[in-house]
């Protein structure tokens, strides 16, 4: 076995291990007891739990393997929710597969100079506490390698031209046109494409029959590169400061990621409460703006969604570009997490983090009823000229929810069986908790103790009077005084076949309470 591939495999069975811990076992003074079939487990402790070990009867310990590990997973599970599965024993190999040859694509690459693409691409491991984060499907990796932003990837887009009749969306994506307009024949608009999703179009009928009849023509690569972001299918153009979105017909963690009809029907209201909701915002935090989308009307719905691409603002020209938190946790080569000299640095360090990340999330759902998607993957953070934080940034309209009860006229604007972004209070406000505090903080909490562990007791009892500013409202005073927090399950959720956007959670230790 390669580096490459026992650093694969050990990242691997930590996911695993990380879900085990948190959505089966039960500590029961030996280990780790799975209850629903009485096995039980040793674990190395840490901020990645890691080394499981198998106890029989008798006390003695069996190392496991990944194989092993997900063997006794599987059990578990089976036992638990009384259904089988037969896919993720598949994902978590194919997981594993992609970080082996992620990490050796790294070894022979070097990463970008600017620190944002830095962050951005930084996620090896991806999503602590999945058990395949980092699946892509089951193909070859020459079919995904040159995409892939965990391989420093920059490439290409494919320009499209769709008849101008047959072009949909919603919105202003007049830049597209402003970009690379020219390109495109008399009577046709352009529709750039992400190289990978027309690969896994091939053969594709609606395709097909579209370049076939001349509603779609092939123009050829762009000429500047967009770089790969963390979510894979949204790419960063640099010298237009521009993000675009794809569909990406590739299950990747929860969910096949399409740009599906039910988001993009919601995408231009969104952005409108969203504007609303940031203008008020306490300190500089900002939202990047999905102003619209574009698609080619060929294919019914199946169709419109699989060419549909996305336009998200830029930075607006600031010459220092925010940092990606999901590359904070993990650390990147530059990281400001490595040039803290002392732990009161870093103590200031993390209150200044939160100061910059709460208050935006808690005024947008308590002053606005807006429920924003702030985990790891969806939250950048500036940086001033020493490192430390000065302004945060969020991004991503699909996963934002709107509670009912500020927004019930707009969620019931286009018929009553139209899917919407709505949610009850107490399902909005578990979803933000989840988002914030243990999907984002703890995970950063987590790296800034991993490098100054003097600091690890101080570190909470700084952020609760972040909170505590709001708690004058009682969502915020309930969560100061509960014993626990919500986490999601993403092991019982991929085990049972989830639809993806489906939330499931089991309870942890609230770090916030006293």
């Amino acid at each position: 076995m390669s580096v490459s591939e026992g650093r694969a495999d050990d990242l691997a069975k930590t996911a695993l291990l990380s879900c085990v811990v948190r959505e089966l076992a039960v500590p029961d003074g030996e280990g780790l007891l799975l209850p629903a079939t009485g096995q039980r487990l040793t674990v190395r402790p840490g901020r990645r739990p890691s080394r499981p070990e198998l106890v029989d009867a008798r006390g003695r310990s069996t190392a496991l393997s990944l194989d092993g590990l997900v063997a006794v997973a599987a059990s578990e599970l089976r036992a638990r929710t009384g259904t089988d599965n037969t896919t993720l024993a598949g994902e978590i190999a194919d997981s594993r597969d992609v970080i082996a040859e992620l990490l050796a694509a790294r070894a022979r690459l070097s990463p970008p100079d600017d620190l944002f693409l830095r962050s951005e691409q930084a996620l090896v491991a991806g999503h602590r506490q999945h058990p395949a984060a980092k699946t892509r499907g089951g193909g070859p990796a020459g079919a995904w390698l040159p995409y892939a932003p965990e391989a420093y990837a920059a490439f290409p887009l494919t320009l499209l031209a769709v008849r101008e009749d047959l072009l949909a969306g919603e919105g202003d994506s007049a830049v597209l046109d402003q970009l690379w307009g020219d390109r495109a024949p008399a009577g046709y608009r352009i529709l750039p494409a992400h190289p990978w999703q027309l690969r896994l179009l091939d053969r594709h009928p609606a395709l097909d029959a579209a370049l076939g009849d001349g509603r779609l023509r092939v123009l050829g690569p762009t000429p500047e590169l967009a770089w790969a972001t963390s979510s894979i299918r949204t790419v960063y153009l640099p010298g237009a400061d521009l993000f675009l979105k794809f569909s990406l017909d590739v299950r990747i963690t929860n969910d096949i990621r399409r740009l599906w009809l039910r988001d993009l029907r919601w995408l231009v209201p969104v952005d409108e409460v969203l504007a609303k909701s940031f203008g008020d915002a306490p300190g500089a935090a900002a939202m990047l703006a999905d102003h619209g989308y574009r698609t080619a009307a060929v294919g019914g719905v199946d169709g419109y969604e699989a060419f549909a691409v996305l336009v998200r603002a830029g930075f607006g020209g600031a010459e220092d570009p925010p940092l990606l938190a999901a590359g904070l946790s993990e650390g990147f080569p530059g990281s400001p997490l490595d040039r803290l000299a002392d732990d009161a640095s870093a103590l200031r360090w993390w209150r200044r983090y939160v100061e910059q990340v709460v208050p935006p999330v808690l005024h947008a759902y308590l002053r606005h009823g807006v429920v924003l998607e702030c985990h790891l993957q969806n939250v950048l953070v500036g940086m001033d000229a020493e490192g430390f934080p000065d302004r945060a940034v969020f991004r991503d309209h699909e996963g934002v929810k709107l509670l009912r009860q500020w927004h019930g006229e707009l969620l019931g604007s286009l018929g009553p069986d139209v899917p919407t972004p709505g949610l009850s209070a107490a399902d909005g406000w578990k979803r933000l908790v989840y988002c914030l505090v243990t999907n984002h903080l703890l995970e950063i909490a987590g790296a800034v103790a991993e490098r100054r562990p003097g600091t690890a007791a101080a570190l909470w009892p700084l952020a609760r009077p972040v909170f505590a500013a709001y708690a004058d409202h009682q969502e915020v005073a309930d969560l100061l005084a509960a014993p626990t927090v919500p986490a999601k399950t993403n092991l019982l959720l991929r085990w049972t076949g989830a639809d993806g956007g489906d939330s499931a959670y089991t309870p942890l230790p609230n770090p916030l309470a006293r």
